[in-house]
């Protein structure tokens, strides 16, 4: 049924997005984009553990998982660079996939001799990276394949996929080695990248075929200057920041709360695992959904003030003053489900905003972003219930998600179906050259690096105070620690603080080009061809 525009009503749009390809197949990519994440955070330190590998070694298994937080820094080499095969997209998508299964046999193969602990290690840096590139081209093929009407479905879906690849690599994985045995189990992880192989090369192309960057510079570049050219990018930024914290902050903690309130391991496993994975999906199913039908600015608005209130289950449990089973269950699964509702909606923003020319760079960009505060959540939760307990922390968290909707005021205000994501009217200055960029960008690398140097250092000292009883806040030791790293732990840690400084500089550069007029041309281009 169509509306007084003649355009097709929600209902009937839903229902299209649901029966389209193009939804379908971006919607199945996402469990290739999940297997290889379960195979690294989970079964491959399981395997290592369960072969008696020494829990240190196993312990560096984790900075295998440093490419996803980095994917952003070899983003722009896949919009500048096109394979020879499949488009921009699929192209990348199908290497990546190739590799992923050429190191899943590699992977099998050195499962015969586990004493090649070393060569595990460098195979699942290596999975690690190929499934953050996947990741890349996965995200930037959502961008650029789905109509305005298809990515509410296409998000629910999936997060639905992603997780269900996450339980058959991880879980599920770990469970048949103990019977196959790990080479054969990893055989098979492998083989399941062919059918994902035929997916790429059967997804539909884009409609819109936009042109790759001409060269490496605008790859890095212009999809700054794109974005902070909109009306209001700084305070989109700050709203990717400020959503999500109070959820963030609940979530940080909650398996340390329940056993604080007496629930074993048995109550937190269904809580959690069974409970909360089936209500955070169904909740991005109809998060995705709602803002089909009811439009993104009013689902932001809804999903917002369900969040933050959704914080108020764990209050009452924490006043229960002993195990309340049904009170538990319900808290837990009413959190994660508004989660999962929010998640809906902020995908589609995340789909939206970002423009198709840079979507690999811009989706990677924003996605870092999001996943920022999560590192900051857990110390900040930990300290905060400390000193004022577990009923005034949750408490608290209602107050600590309003700032994310009075940002979202400023580009959604509140009765407004669909932000529009307008180029910013600025006063014509002087274009800057290419020596005041530089000085711009120098002075914000400097500014960001010192900023993550010290909240490193921060965090480091305080999680040091809280383990040794005794030893107090020393921030210039942690200081001292970042600037002469030794252990591999700390290069990688280095490494983020310049990865995040580059961003710094470059983040600045673009906002003061951008006072000055330039980029108008760029982002007006892109929202006049749809975006």
């Amino acid at each position: 049924m169509a509306d007084s525009t003649g355009k097709p009503g929600a209902w009937t749009a839903l229902a299209r997005a649901m029966r389209s390809w193009r939804t379908a197949s971006v919607a199945l990519l996402s469990f290739s984009s999940g297997l290889p994440l379960g195979l690294v955070w989970y079964s491959i330190p399981d395997w290592m553990r369960d072969i008696g590998v020494d829990i240190r070694v196993v312990g560096l298994f984790t900075l295998a998982q440093a490419p996803w937080a980095f994917k952003v820094v070899w983003s722009p080499l896949m919009d500048r660079y096109v394979p020879p095969f499949w488009g921009r997209r699929r192209g990348w998508m199908a290497v990546t996939q190739i590799a992923l299964a050429v190191l899943g046999l590699m992977l099998a193969g050195v499962g015969r001799h586990p004493d090649a602990i070393w060569v595990v290690g460098a195979l699942a840096l290596a999975i690690a990276l190929a499934s953050a590139s996947q990741d890349i081209a996965i995200d930037a093929y959502a961008v650029d394949v789905l109509r305005k009407e298809e990515q509410g479905a296409a998000v629910g879906a999936r997060v639905a996929l992603y997780r269900a690849a996450m339980v058959v690599s991880g879980g599920a994985a770990i469970t048949m080695a103990g019977r196959l045995g790990w080479p054969a189990v990893n055989v098979l992880l492998a083989l399941v990248y062919l059918p994902m192989l035929v997916l790429t090369w059967k997804a539909p192309e884009p409609e819109q075929r936009t042109p790759p960057p001409r060269t490496l510079r605008d790859a890095v570049w212009q999809p700054f200057l794109g974005f902070l050219a909109r009306h209001r990018a700084l305070e989109i930024l700050a709203f990717v920041l400020l959503y999500k914290f109070a959820d963030q902050l609940t979530q940080a903690l909650t398996r340390p709360f329940l056993i604080d309130m007496g629930y074993n391991a048995d109550h937190r496993g269904i809580a959690l695992a069974t409970v909360g994975m089936v209500a955070t999906i169904v909740g991005a199913f109809l998060g995705g959904w709602v803002t089909t039908l009811a439009g993104l600015g009013h689902s932001l608005w809804i999903f917002g003030f369900l969040q933050i209130f959704s914080n108020l289950g764990y209050y009452f449990v924490s006043l229960a003053g002993g195990v309340n089973l049904p009170l538990m269950y319900g808290a837990a699964g009413f959190e994660l489900f508004t989660g999962g509702l929010g998640t809906g909606a902020f995908s589609v923003l995340l789909l939206r905003m970002t423009q198709k020319r840079f979507s690999a760079t811009q989706y990677a960009l924003f996605s870092s972003l999001f996943a920022l505060p999560r590192l900051l959540a857990g110390p900040i939760a930990g300290f905060s219930v400390d000193a004022m307990g577990w009923p005034a922390f949750y408490l608290s968290t209602l107050a600590i998600g309003i700032p994310g909707l009075v940002v979202l005021q400023r580009f959604a205000p509140l009765g407004v179906r669909e932000p529009q994501f307008t180029v910013e009217e600025v006063e014509q200055k002087a274009p800057l050259g290419a020596a005041a960029l530089t000085m711009r960008a120098s002075a914000g690398a400097l500014a960001s690096g010192a900023f993550a140097a010290a909240m490193t250092a921060l965090l480091a000292a305080l999680k040091t105070m809280r383990a040794t009883p005794g030893a107090g806040f020393d921030l210039p030791a942690a200081l001292w620690q970042i600037a002469h790293p030794a252990a591999l732990t700390d290069w990688v840690q280095v490494a983020g603080i310049f990865a995040f400084a580059l961003i710094g500089g470059l983040f600045v550069a673009a906002v003061s080009a951008a006072r000055h007029g330039a980029g108008r041309a760029l982002a007006a281009a892109e929202l006049a061809a749809g975006e």
